[in-house]
């Protein structure tokens, strides 16, 4: 299966049926279809070459779901980017993907202005607005539909490349293929339990595989897709109340957000049936509150970019049981492998751990990248005998519940954002007054975790908190900037002179029961 094979069902079986709410954009899934071949047209036209990456920077729009598409349809490799990034980290990612063409949203605008001086191969920028000579509306009015892929996919061909975090410091591009990508959208419509009549609501941003999934997965299907451009709890709940959306994928702290909205229980959001969430494990006290708010279903999902993302879920009926709400260490769990993939919890010999120690997920299945784009190096690292490793801590009961202790690289997940601490590090180290720095993710209840610096300062210097988050915004997005910050007269250190973050993180997370929130 292929991906523009899902848009040929949904056409073939429902073409009159609403597929898209947007705002006041309303379409059926013939509308769409032919969007979509009219702007495939304009990516040809556009000199776009079978192979070509072609990337996008917006916010969730109806526009958004159509590159998805029409990328694809034009032979192209898709490349979504994190709308947070800083200019810098924008260009950096076009550069290393070479890409030619850029869809950029324009509330991003700002960004494509400070970037695209060094850019080096992006040859045109695509306005996604109504109006103006060459806007993403205008292309699509002067071209004429190609109404067939330009090229005979194979389904291990490049389809998509997402730029994620690396433990050096710089972005490294997860190649994805048609298969990954689609057996996964296959492992979704079981996990969700998917038909025809059910509304989905892209509330997590799309450039985000925690939410791309669901363009391809809920358009075989014929779904309804419904757009929250950004987050806002009221607004999340308006659409919810309006469209009468049943299916979600958000994050935890998107969930906190809604649950903590005094207003919350004056929206009618009963035609919610499940709530998937994702990107970061859930507080089990978090949970608990928002099943207590929410009348519907809740299930955790568990994987990463390079699995395009699904490797486990704890099922809805994990969490509520015939007999009442599950114990908390089965609440704490990330579920079991999904039906496809397999996954185990090993030690550094790759043998499986006994229940209850500790040691790395490893998984395998059709939905596992194919490796870092031009880093073989690192791809090799990470696909050992067959299997991907996460550097995820783990340990898994009898039952095959997998539960995450900690993580092997020091990476800090705050909101759903992976932040690495090196390259919050290497930002912090070109402000002049910083001899020493070290950053940790602590305990935040909003955000699960937040970015903590312990810093040392040269002999004689001085600065405050807000001017090295001031100077680390010209160089990193504001989600990886620091929230915290703490002098300190030294660091400690391993008797090879390495810091010893563990000990910098124990007393923040001493008396909790979780080291990954």
């Amino acid at each position: 299966m292929f991906i523009h094979q899902t848009l040929a069902r949904a056409v073939r079986l429902f073409g009159t049926r609403q597929a898209v709410v947007c705002g006041e954009m309303r379409l059926t899934y013939r509308e769409l279809e032919q969007r979509i071949a009219r702007f495939t047209a304009a990516l040809v036209a556009a000199g776009v070459q079978p192979g070509d990456r072609i990337a996008t920077l917006m916010l969730n729009c109806h526009r958004y779901l159509e590159c998805y598409f029409a990328a694809e349809r034009a032979g192209a490799v898709l490349q979504p980017l994190n709308h947070r990034l800083a200019p810098a980290e924008v260009a950096y990612a076009l550069n290393d993907a070479r890409a030619v063409l850029l869809v950029a949203g324009p509330e991003l605008w700002p960004v494509v202005e400070v970037c695209r001086a060094q850019l080096t191969t992006v040859r045109q920028v695509i306005v996604a607005t109504d109006t103006g000579e060459d806007s993403y509306e205008a292309r699509l009015a002067r071209s004429t539909p190609v109404d067939a892929p330009v090229r005979t996919w194979a389904e291990e061909d490049l389809v998509h490349l997402y730029y994620t975090s690396g433990t050096t410091g710089r972005a490294k591009g997860v190649m994805l293929s048609q298969r990954n990508v689609m057996s996964n959208a296959h492992h979704a419509l079981f996990a969700h339990r998917f038909t025809e009549q059910d509304v989905w609501l892209h509330a997590a941003p799309m450039f985000h595989l925690a939410d791309a999934w669901a363009c391809w997965a809920v358009t075989w299907i014929g779904g309804r897709h419904v757009f929250l451009r950004e987050f806002q709890p009221s607004a999340f709940l308006s659409l919810v109340e309006r469209e009468q959306v049943s299916v979600t994928l958000v994050v935890p702290t998107m969930i906190n957000a809604i649950v903590n909205l005094p207003e919350a229980d004056t929206f009618d959001v009963s035609s919610l049936r499940l709530i998937t969430f994702g990107a970061s494990p859930m507080p089990v006290d978090r949970l608990t509150a928002a099943m207590q708010a929410l009348p519907c279903q809740f299930s955790q999902l568990y994987g990463m970019t390079e699995t395009s993302p699904f490797a486990t879920q704890l099922l809805a009926e994990d969490i509520m049981t015939a007999t009442g709400v599950a114990p908390a260490e089965r609440l704490a769990s990330c579920g079991r492998e999904i039906p496809g993939v397999e996954v185990r919890v090993q030690d550094a010999h790759g043998q499986d751990v006994r229940p209850g120690v500790a040691g790395e997920i490893v998984m395998r299945g059709p939905n596992v990248m194919l490796g870092y784009w031009e880093r073989p190096d690192e791809t090799a690292h990470a696909l050992r005998n067959g299997w991907m490793h996460s550097g995820d801590l783990a340990t898994v009961d009898a039952s095959g519940y997998i539960t995450i202790v900690d993580r092997a690289k020091d990476m800090i997940i705050t909101g759903g954002e992976n932040v690495y601490s090196t390259e919050v590090e290497d930002a912090l180290y070109r402000h002049a007054a910083v001899l020493e720095a070290a950053v940790i993710g602590v305990p935040d209840d909003l955000w699960g975790e937040r970015v903590h610096a312990v810093i040392v300062l040269r002999p004689g210097a001085r600065t405050t908190a807000e001017d090295l988050a001031d100077s680390c915004r010209r160089f990193i997005a504001g989600f990886k900037i620091p929230r915290s910050v703490e002098f300190v007269e030294s660091l400690p250190k391993t008797g090879s002179g390495k810091i010893q973050k563990s000990e910098l993180r124990a007393r923040h997370w001493r008396g909790r029961g979780r080291r990954v929130n």
